[in-house]
């Protein structure tokens, strides 16, 4: 294609020339430059500082699972638009100097990432019928975290402290965050749904909180959360599947019996018995407490 006579007589005047790379400016070397690994997660500052637990599910999955392989790494606090992938949590291994850094690794990557870095045993072989039971807390369970902590209106201090204030000072910023939010949180229930309309009222507003048939998806959850106390109980060990040390089932749950229990344990007994999601108090009614104890052990072993 033949450049137009005149663009070629500008461009012969001011030729395009391609720089190179700019450095990391000083404050970014600092934060991303460590002896440690660094996992970059949804915290706060002060929490991340003492390396506390993510106050978000996918996080501290991954999170939990670096500290049940015994690997020592720091947190900072982020959000999704700084990861790579689009989503946290991602981690960046160390830094050996300031010009030449190792690509972050996604959440997808992290387990074999842990299993490089030791010889814990993270992933044993679990027999078939574990991944009906991950569905369990991947589905039932993050469905009723996601109504609870999104669409209660009685969490709504909860989710601005946590994700919308943190985002902008802009109180119309915040509004619209926090509707945003809301809209991909019932769209995410409804999607989860498939094919069964028990837990959509109506297809056609599945993005509204209005369309979520909100007793189903803790009905959903209280189910899921007797059948994995019932399957904790058969364990001789106190890990699922009779495994000698938890692993990554039991990294799964844990993220979310223990937000559950952090966040959203001390509603009103009345909620519960409407339908709606006192989600702390189902993980300590679940069977015998098998769920309870479990949380507590695991706190124990990767947060002693």
């Amino acid at each position: 294609m033949q450049v137009p006579r005149p663009l070629q007589q500008l461009f012969d005047h001011f030729p395009l020339r391609t720089y190179g790379a700019n450095d990391l400016p000083d404050r970014s070397q600092r934060l991303t430059s460590s002896d440690l690994p660094t996992l970059y997660v949804f915290s706060t500052d002060s929490d991340a500082r003492l390396g506390l637990p993510s106050f978000n599910p996918a996080c501290l999955k991954w999170q939990t699972l670096l500290r049940l392989a015994g690997l020592e790494f720091r947190i900072l606090p982020s959000t999704n638009h700084a990861s790579p992938t689009g989503s946290l949590p991602f981690l960046l291994p160390p830094r050996t100097s300031s010009t030449a850094s190792s690509p972050p690794i996604p959440a997808s990557k992290l387990l074999a990432y842990a299993r490089q870095h030791t010889s814990a045993e993270l992933d044993p072989e679990f027999p078939l019928r574990s991944q009906a039971y991950l569905s369990l807390v991947t589905l039932s369970l993050r469905n009723a975290w996601i109504h609870a902590l999104y669409l209660d209106p009685s969490h709504t201090a909860l989710l601005q402290r946590l994700y919308v204030r943190p985002a902008s000072s802009s109180r119309g910023v915040q509004a619209t965050l926090l509707y945003q939010l809301r809209r991909a949180a019932a769209e995410q229930i409804a999607n989860t749904a498939g094919s069964s309309s028990s837990a959509v009222l109506s297809t056609a507003a599945a993005s509204s909180a209005d369309a979520i048939d909100e007793e189903a998806v803790y009905a959903a959850a209280r189910d899921a959360l007797a059948a994995l106390a019932s399957l904790l109980r058969e364990s001789p060990t106190g890990w699922f599947f009779g495994a000698e040390r938890p692993g990554m089932f039991d990294a799964n749950l844990f993220s979310y019996t223990h937000l559950m229990m952090e966040f959203m344990g001390e509603e009103d007994v009345s909620v519960v018995e409407a339908g709606g999601g006192a989600l702390g108090r189902m993980v300590k009614e679940a069977g015998n407490g098998e769920l309870a104890r479990h949380r507590d052990r695991m706190l124990a072993v990767t947060w002693p």
